[in-house]
């Protein structure tokens, strides 16, 4: 959970005591202003996100294992990272180009890489793509897990949004599905993608060489584009979280919602705990507004233990 003031993430370790973890949050635009300006701040707010995601899900992996095996768990995490982009670049972007331009040349008149409907139809494909990978991937038993914990996550945070309440009783009532959710903002990045895509490619022309090539080259041009894609897509979510009452608004939302069916999944009570542990914190630290210690950890043997503690000033 993230505060201006502070990220805390919370896990519950093998002998059941909630672990939680708080950092000072330190956003990327701070000494660069620009960085916040429209259609900038949705790419850095995607990074900024992207690299939390993966030192919570590091860290708390470390935290729900042996002592004995934290160590070697937390070796090798730059590798993982590095290799996980350069495949989700490969799934995501390459796969659905390819898989355009290998039905153009199958369908009469082709389908030309400038064309609007070449991109709709990497965009149909980039769609199926990642609904079939994280259908797929919610069979896999640890994901199961994580996903239950994003339930949980959502839950918290209408506990909270809705009455200012973070018991159990209250956040299990709570619905799982969030308009901000990063899910929703993947299926908002498709749609955008198609959209710059579409204009980009109609106006850079690519090089006349051998086909495989010339699609080699689009398939680069497309790789930066997904930080105008980013913003656009950042500035629609917020938009729309603004607006969510309008009912034509909700109807724009409802794929993302649909789409949150399948990355989440209803928690238990255990793991409402450890999402309220987290919010908890972070909304003690915004209130108290002063800095918490970087990577101070604190454990705790139950939720009520950890609403009922101090809250310890930074070192």
């Amino acid at each position: 959970m993230r505060s201006p003031l502070c990220l805390a993430v919370a896990v519950r370790r093998p002998d059941g005591e909630i672990a939680v973890r708080e950092e000072p949050w330190k956003p990327i635009w701070r000494g660069w202003r620009v960085l916040r300006w429209p259609l900038l701040r949705g790419a850095t707010t995607l990074v900024e996100s992207v690299w939390n995601g993966y030192s919570a899900l590091k860290w708390s992996a470390a935290e729900a294992m042996p002592p004995e095996e934290r160590a070697a768990a937390e070796k090798g995490g730059n590798l993982a990272v590095t290799i996980s982009t350069v495949v989700a670049l490969a799934v995501f972007i390459a796969l659905p180009h390819g898989l355009a331009a290998g039905l153009g040349r199958i369908l009469p008149g082709g389908l030309p890489v400038e064309s609007v409907g070449f991109h709709l139809v990497a965009g149909l494909f980039k769609l199926s793509i990642l609904l079939g990978y994280l259908a797929a991937i919610r069979r896999i038993p640890e994901i199961r897990r994580v996903f239950q914990y994003h339930g949980a996550e959502h839950k918290a945070i209408y506990a909270y949004e809705t009455e200012g309440t973070l018991s159990v009783e209250r956040a299990r009532a709570m619905p799982r599905l969030h308009p901000r959710c990063g899910t929703t903002f993947l299926i908002v990045v498709v749609a955008m993608s198609v959209i710059v895509f579409s204009i980009a490619f109609a106006f850079v022309p690519l090089p006349h060489v051998h086909p495989v090539l010339r699609h080699a080259s689009g398939i680069l041009l497309k790789i930066p584009l997904l930080f105008p894609i980013a913003g656009l897509a950042y500035e629609f979510q917020r938009w729309t979280a603004r607006h969510y009452g309008n009912p034509a608004v909700r109807v724009l939302v409802q794929p993302g919602l649909w789409t949150q069916k399948i990355t989440t999944i209803e928690p238990d009570d255990d793991q409402l705990e450890v999402a309220l542990a987290a919010m908890a914190t972070a909304i003690r630290r915004e209130k108290a507004g002063v800095a918490s210690t970087p990577g101070a950890v604190r454990t705790f043997e139950s939720l009520e233990a950890c609403l009922a503690a101090d809250l310890p000033t930074a070192a």
